[in-house]
């Protein structure tokens, strides 16, 4: 059996970096720049590291906006409970329209980030970690 030189990613950080869920090492997207709107999208067909395919079966992302979903209701929870506790929120002074205000620039800044970790989240479910799949490609 081989030594690696590379650590051995964590589930979660492999998550949040945009790793391959069966190795937790190789790249899922072509650009690591989310903000680069033109290829937000553009993954590898396969891990670079060990070789597993990204898209399953045809039409197999259109899951992912179930979880994007999931992530922007729970991000504007993040941010109602955040923005509650340092400015408070109450009906009287309509600063709840601040903080839906707020909560919308938030989530539209960070969509390419949420609908790229939607993206490595939906195939983490499909695809379970192998510690030796890099031997193996």
């Amino acid at each position: 059996m081989k030594r690696h030189s590379m650590k051995k990613s964590s589930f979660i950080s492999s998550i949040l970096k945009n790793k391959c869920p069966r190795c937790r090492k190789g790249k899922l997207f072509k650009n690591d720049n989310p903000y680069d709107l033109n290829k937000v999208l553009d993954m590898q067909d396969n891990c670079p590291v060990c070789g597993q395919r990204t898209e399953l079966e045809i039409g197999f992302w259109y899951g992912t906006g179930y979880v994007s979903y999931v992530l922007a209701v729970m991000f504007s929870i993040f941010n109602l409970t955040w923005y509650w506790l340092i400015f408070g929120i109450t009906w009287r002074d309509n600063s709840i329209f601040h903080w839906l205000i707020v909560n919308g620039i938030i989530l539209t800044l960070s969509m390419p980030v949420l609908m790229r970790l939607s993206r490595t989240l939906y195939l983490t479910f499909y695809i379970g970690y192998d510690p030796e799949a890099e031997d193996r490609h």
